[in-house]
């Protein structure tokens, strides 16, 4: 059985890995980093295809390499690439199963605040910052004229949601009020850098960490609030929370995006069970085969 994994997370390459260890499943993975092709392939993966692939894109993988399943273990916020999937497995015919991870159960704090978008979590974040809207300044290596940045108290944001999404708060926040935990890459250290964060605030490293280093971040950093989304227990959302909460920080955390076309589509929380399904399916098509 030709199996296409759309990865892009942990869970994915435990997908790969005990797919690739079976018999008679050849799997085919896509990643959108360098660092995401060599993780797939490290995992056991024939071949991995690097990119942001649109429906018709992934459509022609499926067929040019003779794809009978697709399972889709991206991040739960890769809402387009979901989208994108879904479509293409419909037009090729081919059954799709989608991985998404367990929601993590927030804790009720009136610490908490969830939102809905980024550009709503910046909203917040400012708003608990105390920035004065009468202080401005050019960011000199972007251009952009953001708020100075003058607050109540001494404090910066610690953001914790990805690089990708670094430019909703630089758009509204001063970059030096920004302190940036992003993935080891050099793509990851540039977009931070060309965001106007200043080196010392960017710290490059993968995790998934601990509470107690966390909290140590935190406190080094002299953190005021915690940006965050809800990747779920694999992608440390509960220890960030906590180690925010053992100080007293607040959190503003981007809930995940809901997505109407997995309606009527198999879609599994645990590794175990997916597997268990794909086994199934390849014995009965040796059987019938």
């Amino acid at each position: 059985m030709n199996v296409l994994v759309m990865a892009g997370t942990s869970d994915a390459r435990k997908i790969i890995t005990d797919l690739s260890m079976a018999g008679g499943i050849s799997v085919l993975a896509t990643a959108t980093t360098p660092h995401g092709v060599e993780l797939a392939k490290s995992s056991g993966a024939k071949q991995v295809m690097e990119g942001f692939f649109d429906d018709e894109k992934l459509a022609n993988i499926i067929k040019e390499n003779d794809i009978e399943l697709l399972i889709d273990a991206t991040h739960p916020f890769a809402s387009t690439a979901t989208k994108n999937a879904i479509k293409a497995s419909d037009v090729e015919g081919v059954d799709y199963i989608r991985f998404e991870r367990p929601s993590t159960l927030i804790p009720d704090s009136q610490l908490i605040h969830q939102v809905n978008s980024f550009e709503e979590a910046a909203v917040v974040v400012r708003e608990i910052l105390n920035i004065n809207d009468s202080l401005k300044e050019e960011n000199p290596l972007t251009g952009n004229v953001s708020p100075k940045g003058k607050i109540s108290s001494k404090g910066k944001v610690l953001h914790l949601a990805g690089v990708n999404t670094l430019h909703h708060l630089t758009k509204v926040i001063s970059p030096d009020l920004i302190v940036a935990r992003v993935l080891p890459m050099v793509y990851s250290v540039r977009k931070s850098l060309e965001l106007g964060i200043p080196y010392v605030n960017i710290l490059a490293m993968e995790g998934t960490f601990s509470r107690r280093f966390n909290g140590i971040l935190m406190e080094e950093f002299q953190i005021k609030v915690v940006l965050t989304k809800e990747s779920g227990p694999s992608g440390g959302t509960m220890s960030k929370i906590q180690a925010a909460l053992d100080l007293e920080v607040p959190v503003v955390i981007v809930m995940r995006p809901e997505i109407d076309e997995l309606n009527g589509k198999m879609v599994f929380g645990e590794v175990e069970l997916l597997i268990g399904e794909v086994f199934s399916r390849c014995q009965t098509q040796s059987e019938s085969g």
